[in-house]
């Protein structure tokens, strides 16, 4: 069966919670519910990961790496920021789909550049918890290598 980790940054532990007028009243168990079923809808495991650490996602990106297992990211604030995960996301083989709840591109100016999209294979915005499916099709029908 294969295999796909989900990892979400920081705050989106806040779904739910955090500014619903732009992320929705899901929260991060819904979407984790979510995608875990589409997974299994498409005989693949989805094993969902969540921090506000930059550490532990930059260790979770080395794990996927070593255990050849594709990718979908949602790096959360530290899309804009983070060389550290940038760097890690271009250290792994694998396929990283990178995915955005809120169209970050219609939001403040700081949010418009994302330093990992360049290392991810496709990036997906504004499409809430939908663009995680898709990412996840993109990965499973190897639309992205």
């Amino acid at each position: 069966m294969k295999r796909i980790y989900v990892i979400n940054g920081p705050n989106l532990n806040r779904l739910g919670l955090r500014e619903p007028d732009v992320y929705g009243h899901k929260t991060l168990a819904d979407l984790e519910e979510f995608i875990e079923k589409k997974g299994k809808q498409h005989s693949c495991e989805v094993l969902c990961f969540q921090s506000n650490s930059e550490g532990q996602i930059i260790d979770r990106i080395h794990e996927a790496g070593d255990k050849n297992i594709s990718m979908i990211i949602n790096p959360g604030a530290y899309t804009h920021y983070s060389y550290a995960i940038r760097d890690a996301i271009a250290s792994v083989s694998v396929p990283v789909m990178e995915v955005h709840i809120s169209n970050v591109h219609a939001r403040e100016s700081f949010r418009q550049h994302s330093v990992t999209a360049a290392v991810a294979k496709g990036q997906i915005v504004g499409l809430g918890f939908k663009g995680y499916e898709l990412a996840l099709l993109a990965l499973l029908e190897g639309e992205v290598e």
